[in-house]
């Protein structure tokens, strides 16, 4: 079983190389338990649950997944 620091270190190398907010990769691997293969189908495919899950870790108005914005008024 992976240590905190050691998922933390994944979900932000995970944000780092495909230019998503850490928010939304927290959530991503959240949503897929930890499992990459899971996280990676969820990160191309999309997930509304992510969404809410990743505006629930902030105060912000707005989050990137990809090269895509997202605003917290359309979530």
């Amino acid at each position: 079983m992976p240590t905190q620091e050691a998922k933390a270190h994944r979900v932000g190398e995970f944000a780092r190389l495909r230019n998503t907010s850490p928010e939304i990769a927290e959530a991503i691997f959240e949503v897929a338990k930890y499992d990459e293969k899971l996280a990676e189908k969820i990160w191309e495919e999309g997930n509304d649950e992510v969404l809410v899950l990743a505006f629930e870790k902030t105060d912000k108005d707005s989050l990137f997944w990809g090269e895509q914005t997202i605003d917290r008024q359309n979530v």
